[in-house]
């Protein structure tokens, strides 16, 4: 196929009906998925521990595509990609810019959330001129505080689920108040909504692979985040179990051009459980005053192209 022509067509289905796609890298298939007006600079998604196409929260994957072009993908190995999973970050952010490339794409925006944040940090560091703009969610630097305990806690909740008949991402994602429960129930109910051509699971072997890459960022040293140029929407809750929302924190504090927005009884997935503000905030052009803040802000959002 041409990808670099796929690439620059216009998908007004949602996210629950796009068709998924596939582009070859060295031997390696990509599968993704692409909707919304055509733009010049398109929206790329980097995925979550274990997740694959049917991961992402259609509520965002939609609510961004409104006024972008977006697109998500299965890393390699994950999903309907082939290949094997890479361990650490750093390679799979070096498969994820062959992706963006094959794709004919010169410039793009990233959203990462948790590991696909950490992966975006070391694609704007390694090919900034690459980046636009760029969200990280739910997500942390190299060698931040906890990050190094994901594998314990994931492996903790999905015993947790397994014993109480539920999904994992209840315990992972959101809070055990009322409110967080059933933010939960609702989001694991939108992941449902799409019934046709749905992806595959990701296997034990890719998931352990991932597991290893983030205990090896979150034994790293810091890196210079400083030399991030680009504008930055830094967002989490407010009670990040997986990656501790201090990191965050920290995230919006190192990077110059950056933005914080915290969202109140959230966890891991509050770009989830806020969807609507999520979006609002990552497409607004309203002006900023240049300081990190849990206010809305144009210097770290996703400009119409």
């Amino acid at each position: 196929m041409d990808a670099s022509v796929s690439s620059r067509s216009s998908s007004r289905v949602s996210n629950n009906d796009a068709t998924t796609r596939v582009v070859s890298v060295d031997g390696v298939d990509f599968a993704y998925r692409q909707l919304g007006p055509d733009s010049a600079v398109p929206v790329v998604l980097l995925n979550h521990l274990a997740a694959g196409l049917d991961n992402w929260d259609p509520r965002v994957v939609d609510g961004l595509a409104a006024r972008h072009q977006v697109i998500t993908f299965d890393n390699r190995g994950v999903g309907a990609s082939t290949g094997i999973t890479q361990a650490s970050v750093e390679a799979m952010a070096h498969d994820a810019v062959a992706f963006i490339r094959a794709l004919g794409l010169h410039k793009v925006d990233l959203l990462g959330l948790s590991m696909g944040g950490m992966i975006a940090q070391v694609i704007v560091q390694e090919e900034p001129q690459l980046v636009r703009r760029l969200i990280l969610a739910g997500t942390g630097p190299a060698g931040g505080e906890g990050i190094e305990k994901v594998t314990a806690i994931s492996n903790r909740d999905v015993i947790r689920g397994l014993l109480t008949f539920q999904d994992p991402k209840q315990f992972l994602f959101f809070t055990r108040t009322p409110n967080g429960r059933r933010a939960g129930k609702e989001f694991l109910a939108r992941l449902k909504e799409r019934t046709a051509n749905r992806d595959k699971a990701i296997s034990l072997r890719s998931f352990r692979a991932q597991l290893k890459a983030i205990h090896r960022w979150g034994l790293e040293h810091p890196s210079d985040l400083s030399v991030i140029r680009q504008p930055v929407l830094v967002a989490n809750g407010e009670s990040d179990r997986m990656v501790p929302t201090k990191n965050s924190v920290d995230l919006a504090q190192r990077v110059p051009d950056s933005e914080l927005v915290i969202y109140p009884d959230a966890g891991h997935g509050g770009i989830f459980q806020f969807h609507d503000e999520f979006v609002a905030q990552a497409s607004s052009s309203s002006p900023a005053d240049g300081q990190p803040s849990q206010s809305n802000s144009s210097k770290s959002s996703i400009q119409g192209a």
